[in-house]
């Protein structure tokens, strides 16, 4: 087996819309619906499909939680644009800027949370 890529993930969250306002007024990404009224979030070529914790559909995670995700989006866009960016949304950095370990080299990133307190990382090579 060869694993190429990573199409999806799936976060659990306590208010699809105010999360989709976040990730996209935030972080520029893209509302799509498929599925039965199903929600994504779509940002190049991959999204996070987003499951309410108050209707979790049959095949899931066995203990889907708002709020334990962690993830590390790459951008390059130079990090003191991201944080004034952030600064002007009103989200403030919880760490950072500093170097960190990327799955393929050394990132700088600065860490934020989303409205269910994931951690999101936001990071150039």
């Amino acid at each position: 087996m060869n694993i190429e890529r990573l199409d999806h993930l799936v976060l659990t969250v306590a208010d699809i819309d105010r999360t989709c306002a976040f990730y996209t007024r935030v972080l520029g990404m893209e509302v799509v619906h498929f599925g039965e009224g199903r929600t994504a979030l779509k940002f190049g070529q991959q999204k996070i499909n987003l499951h309410p914790a108050d209707r979790i559909p049959g095949l899931v995670a066995d203990k889907p939680t708002p709020g334990s995700g962690d993830l590390c989006f790459i951008t390059t866009v130079p990090l003191a644009e991201v944080m004034a960016h952030l600064e002007r949304c009103g989200v403030p950095v919880v760490a950072g800027p500093g170097p960190r370990a990327g799955a393929i080299g050394t990132i700088q990133s600065v860490y934020i949370r989303d409205p269910d307190q994931n951690l999101i990382e936001i990071a150039n090579y």
